[in-house]
């Protein structure tokens, strides 16, 4: 049987705030690994997600998460990293969050033992559209949020990373009321689960 573990970086969409810990999507990318594999009669043990996240970090807030952390010395079958929001949330220059995402990306790539084929970047999340953001200018925020979303995707690309673009579909369903947690800001279970599901279908793509 072949062991998988599962490395998640972030900030608050990764922990899940507001929502309990199996619900975020680290854990539901799990569980719906651990049904598909067994159904398809696959060998593969699924550990729990290590999750080293903390809501409002920044890219550079993760880094110094990183350096504080104890990791697995063998490394990791797949790592995912959605950070940004923060950068942009403070008003942050895309050229600093380039520089601090490239480094936070090299990273991934080595805990993922050298394999960027392991590695899944998650797009950031558009916060303009909650009721968080009711009085201010909603397409600024959308702006710069593709801003940094595009400058993430290039570099992901240019490290031969996955790239997942959820962002689409959260500005879709994200400010409806079942796909936010009480604060009316973070995600609820069911916005994670189409992240999750959006996790699998890529990961499976490429088992």
């Amino acid at each position: 049987m072949q062991y998988f573990n599962y490395l998640a970086l972030g900030d608050s969409y990764t922990i899940g705030e507001q929502v309990l810990l199996n619900q975020n999507f680290p854990y539901q990318f799990i569980r719906k690994m651990r049904k598909y594999t067994y159904h398809a009669g696959k060998q593969f043990s699924f550990a729990a997600p290590e999750i080293v996240a903390k809501t409002a970090w920044t890219t550079d807030e993760l880094a110094a998460g990183i350096d504080a952390w104890v990791f697995d010395p063998a490394g990791y079958d797949m790592v995912s990293l959605l950070i940004g929001v923060n950068d942009q949330y403070r008003g942050r220059s895309v050229t600093g969050f380039e520089e601090q995402f490239s480094e936070l990306l090299q990273k991934a790539i080595d805990f993922a033992r050298g394999n960027s084929d392991n590695v899944y970047v998650l797009s950031i999340p558009d916060w303009g559209i909650t009721p968080f953001a009711a009085g201010r200018d909603v397409e600024v925020i959308a702006r710069e949020i593709d801003t940094f979303n595009s400058a993430a995707e290039y570099i992901s690309k240019e490290r031969r990373c996955n790239f997942l673009d959820i962002t689409t579909g959260q500005r879709e369903f994200g400010n409806l009321k079942d796909y936010l947690a009480p604060d009316g800001l973070h995600p609820s279970e069911k916005e994670y689960n189409r992240w999750a599901d959006s996790l699998v279908g890529r990961v499976l793509s490429n088992l």
